[in-house]
C-alpha cells in the first residue's frame, strides 16, 4: 500500500513540474498536423514511420533553447531579437509569420468544425466551426493565465487516445520495428512533398516564440523573480523533452494507424482530418473513428489559442504593447485584439475560397521559409555569453541544432524545387 501511495505521490510531482513543454508538444500535433500524419501514413504505409524518431531529438533541442532563452532573459524571442539584431531581420520574420499561422489557424478550426459534423451529422459544420472559434476566445479572454495553462495541461490528456487506436486493429509487430529503426527514402517528388510536409509540421516557427515567451508568463505566475540557476534549466529541460516525446509518440501512432488501416485496405489518399476519420469508420470500428475525432477536436482546443497567443507575443513585443495571458484584457488590449482578429480571420477563410488544403500548402511554405533563418539565429543567440551567460549551448545541443538547421534548409530548398517544378 505504501509503494501505491509513493508511486501516486511521484507521479502528482511530476505531474505538477509538467506545465508550457507539455502544451507547446502537444500543439504542435494540431488538426493540420494530424492531416500532414494521415496523408503519409495512407500514402505511403509505414515508410515515413522513422521521421518520427529523427524528428524527436531536433524537436527538443530547438524548443530547449527557446525556452532557455525565456528563462534567462525574462523576455520572448521576439523581444530577443529586437535588442540584439538589426530591426529587418524581426519585421521579416513579422511579414512570414502573420499569414502563416492565421492559415494554420483557420486549418485547425476547419478540421475540427468537419470532424464536429462527423460526430453530429444533424449540425452543420459551419456551426462547430463558428462554436469553437467562440468558445476559445471567450476562454482566452476571460480566464487568467493560471486556469488557462491548467485547463489546457489537463486538455493534452486527450492525446492519449492515439495510443490506443493503432491496438484496436491487428498489427504486424515485426513490420512496424524494420519500419521504425530503417529509414525508407524514396527519391521521388511525392514522396520527398511528404518528407517536407512532415518536417515543416514538427518543426513550426509558431512553436519557437511561444515556447520563450511562455517561460517568461509561467516564470510571472509562480513570481519567481531569482537567478536562473541550473536545477531551474534541468526542470525546464524535462518538461520541454516529455512534451516533445508526447509528440514524437503522438505522430508515431497516427503514421502507424493510418499506415496500417488505411493503406492495407487501399485507402492512399486522404486530404483532411474527417477523411481520415471517415476512413477509419468501416475499417478498425466505431470505437477507433470515435477516438480519432475526438483526439481531433482535442488538439485543436490545444493548438489555436497556442497559435494565436505566439502571434499576438510577436505582435506586442515587435511595438512594445502591454502583453501576457497573466493581463486582464483591459491591462493588455492590444494583446488580446490580435489574438480575438487571428481567431476570426481564421474562421474567414472558411468563408473566402481557401480550402484547408490550400491553407496547409501556404502555410508549409511560408514556415519552410522561415524556419532555417529563425534556427540559426536562435543557435546564435542561445551561444552567445553576452545574452546567455554561463547558460549557453552544451556541445550536444550544438550538434542536434546544427543538424536540424541543415535539414529544414535541405527541406526549404526541396520545398522551393517542387513547387516550381
Amino acid at each position: 500500500m505504501r509503494k501505491k501511495i509513493n508511486i501516486l505521490r511521484k507521479l502528482q510531482t511530476f505531474w505538477s513540474k509538467i506545465g508550457p513543454g507539455l502544451v507547446t508538444g502537444a500543439s504542435d500535433d494540431d488538426p493540420s498536423g494530424i492531416a500532414t500524419y494521415s496523408q503519409a501514413g495512407a500514402a505511403y504505409g509505414l515508410s515515413t514511420l522513422w521521421t518520427s524518431i529523427v524528428a524527436f531529438p531536433l524537436m527538443a533541442a530547438i524548443q530547449q533553447m527557446c525556452a532557455r532563452i525565456g528563462l534567462v532573459t525574462s523576455q520572448g524571442l521576439t523581444g530577443t531579437l529586437k535588442e540584439h539584431y538589426p530591426r529587418p531581420v524581426l519585421y521579416i520574420m513579422l511579414v512570414f509569420s502573420f499569414p502563416a499561422i492565421i492559415m494554420n489557424i483557420g486549418a485547425d478550426i476547419a478540421g475540427m468544425g468537419a470532424v464536429g459534423n462527423l460526430l453530429f451529422p444533424s449540425i452543420d459544420a459551419n456551426f462547430f466551426s463558428v462554436f469553437f472559434t467562440l468558445l476559445l476566445l471567450g476562454l482566452i479572454i476571460y480566464l487568467p493565465y493560471q486556469r488557462i495553462a491548467y485547463i489546457l495541461k489537463y486538455v493534452c490528456v486527450v492525446m492519449l487516445v492515439y495510443f490506443i487506436v493503432p491496438f484496436l486493429y491487428k498489427q504486424n509487430i515485426a513490420e512496424i520495428l524494420k519500419a521504425t529503426v530503417i529509414p525508407t527514402i524514396r527519391f521521388d517528388k511525392d514522396f520527398l512533398a511528404v518528407l517536407v510536409g512532415i518536417l515543416g509540421t514538427t518543426i513550426s516557427p509558431y512553436l519557437f516564440f511561444w515556447q520563450a515567451s511562455v517561460e517568461v508568463e509561467e516564470m510571472k505566475n509562480l513570481k519567481k523573480h531569482l537567478v536562473v540557476n541550473k536545477k531551474m534549466v534541468h526542470v525546464m529541460n524535462q518538461d520541454v523533452d516529455f512534451g516533445m516525446t508526447v509528440s514524437g509518440f503522438v505522430m508515431y501512432f497516427i503514421i502507424l494507424t493510418t499506415g496500417t488501416v488505411l493503406y492495407n485496405a487501399g485507402v492512399h489518399q486522404i486530404d483532411t482530418v474527417e477523411q481520415a476519420a471517415m476512413a477509419l469508420k468501416p475499417l478498425a470500428g466505431n470505437l477507433a473513428y470515435l477516438l480519432f475525432a475526438i483526439g481531433v477536436i482535442g488538439t485543436g482546443l490545444i493548438a489555436i489559442p497556442v497559435l494565436s497567443g505566439s502571434l499576438s507575443y510577436i505582435f506586442t513585443e515587435t511595438f512594445g504593447w502591454e502583453q501576457g495571458l497573466d493581463k486582464k484584457f483591459h491591462e493588455a488590449k492590444g494583446f488580446y485584439v490580435i489574438i480575438a482578429i487571428s481567431l476570426l480571420l481564421g474562421l474567414a477563410m472558411n468563408y473566402i475560397g481557401i480550402s484547408p488544403i490550400q491553407a496547409l500548402i501556404y502555410t508549409a511554405i511560408l514556415y519552410g521559409i522561415t524556419a532555417p533563418v529563425l534556427i540559426a539565429i536562435i543557435l546564435h543567440i542561445s551561444n552567445n555569453k553576452r545574452i546567455m551567460g554561463r547558460f549557453v549551448n552544451s556541445l550536444t545541443i550544438n550538434i542536434l541544432g546544427f543538424i536540424a538547421l541543415a535539414i529544414m534548409t535541405i527541406s526549404a530548398g526541396m520545398l522551393i524545387y517542387l513547387q516550381l517544378k
